[in-house]
């Protein structure tokens, strides 16, 4: 199982910003319920791209700073971000192959 990080505004500029890998940030919430119907989605791809993809979840509640500066106003809201920047953003809980070709469109 690889290791999804934890990232909240303290720390996301050293975690996601200057990160050497594309990073995928989950923005998620508790209390949300698509949060956790794909969170089961998000560890399965933090497995098949370790080494490729760093995988981080920011808990919204506890860090605004950081999802107000992304324009994140719903949840899950996914970021795939390379180099700083932000490449893919996809909102709402959606179909798995999605995600793996917002993912593989980065990698490319």
């Amino acid at each position: 199982m690889a290791k999804i990080i934890e990232v909240g505004d303290s720390n996301f500029e050293a975690e996601v910003i200057r990160s050497s890998l594309p990073v995928l940030v989950d923005f998620w919430a508790p209390w949300c319920g698509p949060c956790k119907f794909i969170a089961p989605v998000i560890e399965e791809l933090a497995s098949e791209y370790e080494g490729r993809l760093k995988v981080a979840k920011l808990n919204v509640d506890e860090n605004p700073l950081t999802p107000s500066r992304y324009g994140v106003r719903g949840i899950p809201n996914l970021l795939i971000l390379k180099g700083g920047t932000v490449k893919e953003q996809i909102v709402g809980a959606v179909p798995r192959a999605r995600l793996v070709q917002a993912i593989e469109n980065v990698l490319a």
